[in-house]
């Protein structure tokens, strides 16, 4: 596994090993497979979809979420090939997150609910723009940390802000949210692809999260994963036919 978050997750975990703090996820008492998160009994590399896509994805990560095996942002980053993942401060800023943002190939996005900035800044749509390419920038954290990073990255002040409006509640059921409307990273990105016109990438991803939380579910339980449900059959159709 050498995507973007794997590659931020051993370079948390190796300054967590230098400062003599090594990470142990909670469930840590059976081995968890290295490129799925999940225990070896449950796991879903054989299941993992890619897709192409127009779009990008840009995750910025608050400081242990990629350490978490309940992190969707990982699947994001499994799913899209474009997938920059960059780990968040306060302090200072990737020089190469600032060279992705100004790159002339990509139109960047910051998503964020829009009622927290001027409305000027607020977009609903993603039009299609010529020689650009639509890259969402999204900040992989809990609500409360999501808000922090918003207003203490002034970097990201010059971005249009795509405020989400999904009809559906989010699903996801791992690490709820205080508030039902708001998704999980791996959510907000697939109503992303879809508003950038990328329906199939986006149900594929959607589905490769469900799939992803009944494996992840089921481990805890010490319940079979069931290979054969409408989840894993419309992944693999999906798979088949990106």
């Amino acid at each position: 596994m050498n995507h973007a978050v794997a590659r931020l997750r051993e370079e948390r975990l190796a300054s967590l090993a230098g400062l003599g703090k090594p990470f142990v996820p909670r469930g840590s008492h059976a081995p968890r497979c290295p490129a799925c998160r999940v225990i070896f009994s449950h796991c879903l590399c054989a299941l993992r979809p890619q897709v192409t896509t127009r779009a990008g994805m840009c995750l910025i990560m608050c400081d242990m979420e990629p350490l978490k095996p309940s992190n969707t942002g990982w699947l994001i980053a499994d799913v899209v090939q474009d997938t920059a993942a960059f780990g968040w401060s306060r302090t200072q800023v990737d020089p190469a997150l600032l060279a992705l943002l100004a790159d002339p190939q990509w139109a960047p996005y910051l998503v964020f609910p829009g009622e927290y900035v001027a409305p000027e800044r607020v977009v609903t749509e993603v039009p299609v723009l010529p020689g650009k390419r639509p890259l969402f920038v999204l900040l992989d954290a809990t609500w409360s940390e999501a808000r922090k990073m918003f207003r203490k990255s002034p970097y990201l002040n010059h971005l249009p802000v795509l405020s989400l409006q999904p009809e559906q509640l989010s699903r996801y059921r791992l690490r709820r949210s205080t508030r039902d409307d708001h998704l999980c990273t791996s959510e907000v990105a697939a109503v992303c692809l879809d508003l950038a016109g990328e329906p199939q990438a986006a149900e594929v991803l959607e589905t490769y999260l469900e799939v992803f939380s009944n494996h992840y579910l089921n481990s805890r339980q010490s319940v079979p994963p069931d290979l054969a449900d409408a989840a894993h059959q419309r992944l693999r159709a999906l798979a088949g036919a990106a």
